[in-house]
């Protein structure tokens, strides 16, 4: 297994990020946003310690599933398709962390809303960022093989239902990164990513996977 904790400064987030992740497209955010933007921003990189870890495993794909050390995961057709060239499977989680957590909810108690919203904004996007990360580590470590990597797919996306989180887990070792799983198969660390990708000589990344995903309101599909 790989696992490695960041500086938040290696994810390179700034204020128009946070904009965009808020939902900020064509209109720009008015000066007290901006502000607290860059306040929020200010506090987190003193306290944050993103994380991410990812093993790499060997499977075999069926149609719309995969069979990786026993466990059976039903990942849907969609999935299945973009993983088909695969030789491997990087299975992963990425988190902003327990600190964060902790930071957010402060944050909450204080009771302004603007700072709460920016601040659920912030945490999604630091999660994100950190998986971004975990895909560069991830190349870098197959690059020896002259092997490429697929776009990162997780449960609750594609028709790869979340109830499947625990079978995830179980392919990548107990509270990986600090990371836990409620009864309803959420996590905690709440602003947390987990899935899979596809590993091998003739996959591909696409540059935009929103056409592969039914899902309709999803605040990162582009307009």
């Amino acid at each position: 297994m790989t696992e490695k904790a960041l500086d938040f400064e290696a994810l390179h987030i700034g204020v128009d990020d946070v904009s965009w992740q808020m939902g900020y497209r064509d209109a720009q955010p008015d000066e007290r946003v901006v502000v607290e933007v860059r306040g929020l921003l200010d506090e987190v990189s003193a306290v944050v310690v993103p994380r991410f870890c990812y093993v790499v495993k060997w499977g075999t794909l069926g149609k719309g599933s995969l069979d990786v050390d026993g466990v059976h995961l039903s990942i849907g057709t969609r999935i299945a398709r973009q993983l088909s060239r695969s030789e491997a499977f990087a299975f992963f989680v990425a988190t902003a962390g327990k600190e964060y957590e902790s930071f957010q909810g402060k944050v909450a108690r204080e009771g302004d809303l603007l700072r709460v919203f920016i601040a659920d904004a912030l945490g999604s996007l630091i999660a994100e960022r950190c998986a971004d990360l975990m895909e560069r580590s991830l190349q870098e470590s197959i690059e020896k093989l002259d092997w490429k990597h697929t776009n990162r797919f997780s449960p609750g996306y594609c028709n790869w239902h979340v109830s499947e989180q625990p079978l995830l887990f179980s392919l990548i070792g107990e509270k990986p990164c600090g990371i836990l799983l409620n009864e309803g198969c959420l996590m905690t660390p709440i602003k947390s990513v987990s899935g899979i990708v596809g590993v091998g000589h003739d996959v591909e990344r696409l540059d935009y996977a929103c056409a592969l995903c039914g899902k309709k309101d999803c605040l990162f599909k582009h307009p």
